[in-house]
């Protein structure tokens, strides 16, 4: 029988919410499949205005396309019970009212995750191990900090496939919204053309 590693602690959801509270405001904590996870704090100037940069593109065009669609940043939970999941994504596309007052989704069709050298593994597998899992989930994206690429991967009917993006000159098409953000944009004030 495979049981989870001793190193790490696991709880539910239900468990994970009554924790939150009793943790220091200035700490930042995401449940993972189960795994509790502490994540970091003040990240580095670059992965914020990436994140900015790319939510800004996405919530522009979607509303000038009036699609019905919000876009939150980096310290807006996606929760799944289903999972037993609540992660903040760097970037996170949701369609659909919202209900007043709501302080997470549970139905994002767009996760972005910002990757630096700590959290690229995490990103890479863990995460994507649980979100690949949501059924309104279309598109997941990997966006590399500190080089213009960016990996995205888009759900086909049931499968999922992946386009590696690589320089400026790319950009990042994501069908299931109807957008299309260029990594010019999405790097822009980090990466000089």
């Amino acid at each position: 029988m495979n049981r989870p590693s001793s190193q790490y602690e696991y709880m539910s959801l239900d468990d994970f919410e009554e924790l939150l509270p009793d943790k220091p405001a200035n700490e930042k904590w995401e449940l993972i499949g189960g795994r509790v996870v502490r994540m970091m704090v003040g990240a580095r100037w670059e992965h914020h205005i990436i994140a900015q940069n790319l939510a800004f593109g996405l919530r522009r065009r979607l509303y000038e396309k009036g699609a019905g669609c919000l876009v939150f940043l980096e310290t807006f939970y996606m929760k799944k019970k289903s999972i037993e999941s609540a992660t903040l994504p760097d970037v996170m596309v949701r369609c659909g009212p919202m209900e007043p007052g709501a302080t997470s989704a549970d139905d994002p069709t767009v996760l972005v995750e910002v990757m630096s050298d700590g959290s690229k593994a995490r990103d890479r597998f863990e995460k994507w191990a649980i979100y690949q899992k949501l059924p309104s989930l279309k598109h997941y994206v990997l966006v590399d900090r500190d080089r213009a690429h960016v990996e995205a991967f888009d759900r086909l009917k049931d499968e999922w496939g992946v386009r590696i993006l690589d320089g400026l000159d790319a950009a990042l098409d994501l069908p299931a919204i109807g957008v299309s953000v260029p990594l010019a944009e999405i790097y822009q004030d980090v990466i000089a053309a």
